[in-house]
């Protein structure tokens, strides 16, 4: 492993509803390229709260946070939209496929947004990744015609489409049972060891956590181990 793929510095979150209430206090730490992290810790904690604040999804908060090296304070909407796509992979409970799509052009969305290559080409990708986890035989199928184990599948092939620095999942087998949360787990375990893959992940469930390289364990809005 080498090189800081993300780094958050003395990150402190309030909220006001109406009176202050200290959500994240003094977050510190890094994440190596290649890393296989998760995030555990009790309901309202404030893991999904830091994974908002760590994928540019909410600029609401004091501290630093670096993305491969640069510095996300200060920039503009625009900007953060382009970090997001091009540079981060989202992974979450609930899959957000678009029902009316195939397969394929579900995965194809975020590169077309992107436009960094042509839609033959982004097609081509799509299939690729469809085809790690065996989902390629559904690609012209519709999302709402696949089982829900297989569309948590392929969320995880579309977050990849863009091969991003790192893939950030919030609580992605939470809503699936034990059997296909095994299969998601391996999935990632599989795009960390052989495709080198940066993860961080938000996880309720001790069984996944113990399978990544490293665990990040918060309690009332602070790490308390990592």
């Amino acid at each position: 492993m080498d090189g800081k793929i993300l780094e958050a510095t003395a990150i402190n979150k309030f909220f006001y509803n109406p009176r202050e209430v200290h959500i994240l206090k003094d977050i510190n730490f890094s994440i190596r390229k290649g890393e296989f992290v998760s995030v555990v810790g009790k309901s309202g904690c404030g893991k999904s709260t830091l994974l908002y604040i760590l994928s540019t999804m909410d600029t609401d908060f004091q501290g630093g946070l670096k993305i491969d090296g640069i510095s996300m304070k200060g920039k503009s909407d625009a900007e953060l939209a382009m970090v997001r796509n091009e540079k981060i992979g989202f992974v979450f409970q609930f899959h957000y496929l678009l029902n009316e799509f195939t397969v394929l052009k579900n995965v194809m969305l975020p590169a077309l947004k992107l436009k960094k290559y042509s839609e033959q080409e982004i097609e081509h990708r799509a299939i690729e990744k469809l085809k790690i986890f065996g989902m390629d035989k559904h690609a012209l199928k519709n999302a709402n015609m696949i089982s829900g184990g297989e569309k948590q599948r392929v969320a995880i092939a579309r977050a990849l489409i863009n091969d991003p620095l790192i893939v950030m999942g919030d609580e992605p087998s939470g809503n699936l049972d034990k059997h296909n949360s095994q299969i998601v787990f391996d999935i990632f375990q599989k795009i960390a060891y052989e495709f080198k893959q940066t993860l961080l992940i938000v996880t309720h469930d001790p069984e996944f956590s113990a399978g990544t390289d490293r665990v990040l364990e918060m309690e009332d809005g602070r790490i308390i181990k990592q």
